[in-house]
């Protein structure tokens, strides 16, 4: 028998859309995700058919019935997943803490109640309450960043890549900005300074070497046509050995002598000094603030462990004068990021950092991964019984997101093996799993590192991969 006549047996989709387990399911879950799924199975169905190793025979004896049952139950799997959500809730198991790929900051629940506060209804987005007229939206924040920064004025974009884009636009558009070549930083997805400088309209001066800058290798640059001198903060890599950069300070100084305004990107930003958590200095907001920069921009989503923005703190005449140029309508930030942000700083304001997801895990004891771990371990061997086991070993996390580079944290896992299954395979399963749970695989192990999951998170891995296990 011929491979078309074969095929014909394939159950028509109008027909399976009557057969009264679909027309059950149609009530439930509707007309349209009933139908992508049925289409879906009868592609597999024909795909099978087509590719199998069934021998010819086999295929000719296949009935059109069994086809019809088959579809049915493919279309029952084929829902499970249409029904759920692309973007879903994943268990960060890899010891990442600001994990680009898996959402960097996770948010405090009373960033979470806020959100949900001001997104079920409406509110006070752009309206003054006190003279009942329009107003700004990042109003919101306005005076917390003030508060916590010593800035004159603050606004806020939808991500840092934004607000320099912004600043530069509105600072320098068509005239020359100055910057060291050895802060002619990459972040995420090959987004580079000089190229978002190229966008803004300004001009690169570039000065000194990858290794090595001197004051007067931007004095030498200055003329009639420099409008900026741009410093970044090198947040997501060091150079180390024979290297030279130009302080805040030296180049405020510099500036305030050819009347040139400073501009500082900090990339991930911090308003806290780290190193009470045993973490090395991180310059914070409040530093470059306190030397006299001019504007300040940094992430809201890295060590903030806010949502994701761009903040904008400086002298309030620049600060007017970004706010007013038309690109910043289209980078503005949006209602749930401003609730969001706004509860984070409160939290901030108030001194409550145990608050702050990401502090609270760049600062866990080792006292407290150790508990963690062995309870993970515990679990999880107590489900394994002698199809595999689960170890507790010293390991090393990082701080990730692009922040604090070559810092790691003394860390505990667990080691999990199952028996007749790999490292990479493990990985997959557990990928796959109704929710995901990414650890990481070093010296052919699959590493769960407890560092960056939560209680809950706990028992999600122990479910997973008691799934995994009844699935194998």
């Amino acid at each position: 028998m011929e491979i078309n006549d074969i095929l014909k047996k394939l159950p028509k989709i109008g027909d399976l859309l009557i057969h009264p387990e679909i027309e059950n399911l149609i009530t439930i879950f509707g007309k349209n995700l009933v139908l992508k799924s049925v289409r879906e199975a009868v592609d597999e169905l024909r795909e099978f058919l087509i590719s199998s190793n069934l021998n010819a025979e086999l295929k000719e004896n296949i009935y059109k019935d069994e086809l019809i049952k088959e579809a049915v139950r493919i279309t029952l799997k084929k829902l499970e997943v249409n029904k759920a959500y692309s973007l879903k809730k994943v268990v960060n198991a890899t010891g990442v803490v600001l994990h680009t790929n898996l959402g960097r900051a996770p948010l405090p629940k009373e960033a979470l109640e806020n959100i949900y506060k001001i997104a079920s209804g409406y509110s006070n987005l752009e309206y003054e309450l006190d003279e009942g007229e329009r107003g700004e939206r990042y109003s919101h924040v306005r005076q917390l960043l003030i508060e916590l920064t010593g800035a004159e004025d603050a606004m806020v974009v939808n991500n840092n890549a934004g607000a320099v884009l912004l600043c530069l636009s509105a600072l320098s558009r068509g005239k020359e900005v100055i910057v060291s070549r050895g802060e002619l930083i990459e972040i995420g997805g090959s987004f580079r300074i000089p190229e978002v400088m190229l966008q803004s309209g300004a001009k690169l001066v570039e000065v000194g070497t990858t290794n090595k800058t001197h004051l007067y290798d931007y004095e030498r640059a200055i003329n009639e046509n420099t409008s900026l001198l741009l410093k970044v903060h090198t947040s997501n890599y060091k150079i180390i050995g024979f290297t030279s950069s130009v302080d805040r300070v030296d180049l405020k100084k510099l500036g305030e002598k050819y009347n040139l305004p400073l501009m500082e990107d900090l990339g991930s930003g911090v308003l806290v000094d780290l190193r009470k958590y045993g973490i090395p200095y991180e310059p914070t907001v409040q530093d470059s603030v306190k030397a006299g920069v001019d504007v300040v921009t940094f992430s809201g989503d890295k060590l903030l462990g806010g949502p994701q923005a761009g903040i904008v703190v400086g002298k309030k005449e620049i600060i007017d004068k970004i706010k007013k140029h038309p690109l910043n309508r289209a980078l503005r930030i949006d209602k749930l990021t401003l609730s969001s942000l706004e509860a984070v700083l409160k939290i901030y304001f108030e001194g409550n950092l145990d608050k702050i997801p990401v502090i609270r895990m760049i600062s866990k004891d080792m006292e407290t991964l150790k508990e963690d771990a062995e309870k993970l371990a515990s679990s999880l061997n107590s489900i394994l019984n002698e199809r595999g086991r689960a170890i507790v070993l010293d390991d090393l996390s990082e701080v990730g997101g692009g922040s604090l580079p070559g810092v790691e944290l003394p860390t505990k896992v667990v080691a999990l093996k199952i028996d007749g299954l790999g490292p990479e395979k493990i990985a997959q399963k557990l990928r796959l799993a109704e929710i995901p749970v990414i650890g990481r695989i070093k010296r052919d192990q699959f590493l769960l590192d407890v560092r960056t999951m939560s209680e809950d998170d706990i028992k999600y891995t122990v479910d997973m991969v008691r799934k995994v296990l009844w699935e194998t």
